[in-house]
């Protein structure tokens, strides 16, 4: 007999043994005789079941998990005789926490081989180039606006717009940037994109070529991240042999090509102009804007830079149309968010939604709670520098504007959660620490205000002069916010006066002997 199994090969899946979970399916296969091909996918995002092994039948795919390699022998047994197994969690598609996602952009991970670019096409891959061909610059660009994609690397700007510009603009040469840069803490979805379906970015950066003129594009991928940049290199080769990359793409008269470039490990380089600095050979500094990158960009010339999950959206919009994607989600918030449960969660993964859904909702109902099984007193949404919301605020619909109402950020839809253990002052801490560390030192009120604010958040914690120092650091959130060149100081201040704003508990002076002894 003969199977085909599929086992992740994702760094997420890795980190807790996929590897090793293969190579013991496949010494196990070869000692009973028994035939296996095991095909290395993406990751289906549930990290908590990683390792995965799933298997093909006629009526779909079976998941086991989590697999250690211990399991691999009675698991192999079990699917030879065809007998139950503790470990087996039924039809992958129909496991309840998949299910109920409304998966556009990861439709995919998971599901197919990331180096065969025959699987990809097979699965509706290059649907959306082919339609981009046929209708032209002008007619895409109409298509992207329509379908109110906005920018999922944190700002959220309309990308129809950013496109447009450049489009407009005048030159002899342009550029597409991929920022695969994803240093926010609780992130990992451009990482699983690229590992699990890298032709997809691939795709949706040539749509972007075509429709803005550009010839030459550039992913720029951190330096933690080498299984992503194995795997878009690998992608982008095979992309090229088979004439989706290069000259006359398609069989078209257009021409398009890409080159993977690795960071040095500059988590202010997430920022598009510091990017573009290290991208032309220099240090990551941000630049003053005006001019706009969409201008006077890349080497001087017009440049659409764009997020992972931006450019992955793109092929769905144009395969299946623009009023489909905008179908999805609410106000001026379109589509799906890939959403990352992370921190001290029961269900830490990547959770694929329309927008609207609460925060309530991804925490206690889809995430499970903590882990440790305490309640939830905090969650950061928006990496380092998102704003953390308390439990009354649970009922905050996943939206740009109305997190913006709430002063906090979506940013790149990653969710750290905190039990009642946190203690909020030294979050505050960290916050302002970060920026200290990862400040590229161009400007006074990042550069110094960080600084200073560390210094005023440990005397705080000190219980020195705690009311002067609390009123000292809104003073200073409130200079970063208004007076630093970037999001990296302009919103560090969100994280801390968020702190300040529903946990002040935590920030209260120590009381004293005698108050302590009544």
């Amino acid at each position: 007999m003969s199977m085909r199994l599929f086992v992740s090969r994702d760094a997420g899946a890795v980190a807790v043994g996929a590897d090793e979970v293969a190579l013991a399916l496949e010494q196990a296969a070869a000692k009973r005789g028994v035939t296996i091909e095991i095909v290395r996918t993406g990751s289906r995002g549930m990290y908590w079941l990683e390792p995965l092994v799933e298997v093909a039948t006629p009526q779909g795919r079976i998941a086991f998990g989590p697999v250690t390699e211990a399991d691999v022998p009675s698991l192999l047994d079990a699917l030879a005789s065809n007998t139950p197994h503790l470990l087996r969690l039924g039809a992958t598609d129909e496991i309840p926490w998949l299910k109920r996602q409304t998966r556009l952009t990861f439709a995919r991970c998971g599901v197919i081989d990331p180096r065969s670019l025959d699987d990809y096409r097979a699965h509706g891959g290059y649907k959306g180039f082919e339609r981009a061909l046929s209708l032209g610059p002008d007619a895409i660009l109409s298509e992207v606006t329509a379908s109110g994609l906005r920018g999922r690397g944190g700002a959220g700007f309309p990308t129809g717009i950013k496109w447009k510009t450049v489009a407009q603009a005048k030159a002899d040469r342009k550029f597409i940037v991929c920022n695969a840069d994803e240093g926010d803490s609780g992130t990992f979805a451009d990482r699983m994109i690229m590992e699990g379906d890298p032709f997809l970015v691939i795709e949706g950066m040539t749509i972007a070529g075509i429709t803005v003129g550009a010839t030459k594009g550039y992913i720029y991928i951190r330096s933690e991240y080498p299984h992503a940049v194995e795997a878009m290199n690998a992608a982008i080769v095979a992309a090229q042999r088979a004439g989706y990359l290069g000259d006359k793409i398609g069989g078209s008269t257009y021409s398009f090509d890409l080159e993977v470039r690795v960071g040095a490990g500059a988590y202010v380089c997430g920022e598009e102009t510091s990017l573009l600095e290290s991208l032309e050979g220099r240090r990551g500094i941000v630049r003053a804007k005006p001019p706009l990158p969409a201008h006077h960009g890349l080497f001087g010339k017009p440049t659409v830079i764009n997020n992972v999950l931006s450019f992955a959206a793109v092929p769905f919009v144009l395969a299946e149309g623009a009023k489909t994607y905008a179908d999805f989600g609410m106000g001026r918030s379109r589509g799906t968010m890939p959403i990352q449960l992370a921190g001290n969660i029961r269900h830490g993964g990547l959770f694929e939604t329309a927008f609207g859904v609460t925060l309530g909702e991804l925490v206690d109902d889809i995430g499970g709670g903590t882990l440790t099984g305490r309640p939830v007193r905090a969650v950061q949404v928006g990496g380092p520098l998102g704003a953390y919301f308390p439990r009354a605020l649970f009922d905050t619909p996943f939206d740009y504007e109305a997190f913006a109402a709430r002063d906090g950020l979506i940013g790149h839809g990653g969710i750290v959660v905190f039990d009642d253990s946190v203690d909020m002052r030294r979050q505050a801490r960290f916050a302002m620490e970060f920026c200290a560390i990862e400040s590229c030192g161009k400007c006074t009120p990042c550069r110094i205000g960080s600084t200073r604010g560390v210094e005023t958040i440990e005397k705080i914690i000190n219980g020195e002069r705690v009311s002067e120092n609390l009123a000292l650091v809104e003073d200073l959130c409130n200079t970063m916010k208004f007076g630093s060149l970037c999001a990296l100081g302009g919103f560090t201040p969100y994280p801390v006066l968020s702190a300040l704003k529903h946990f002040r508990e935590d920030f209260a002076p120590a009381p004293t002997t005698l108050q302590a002894a009544e």
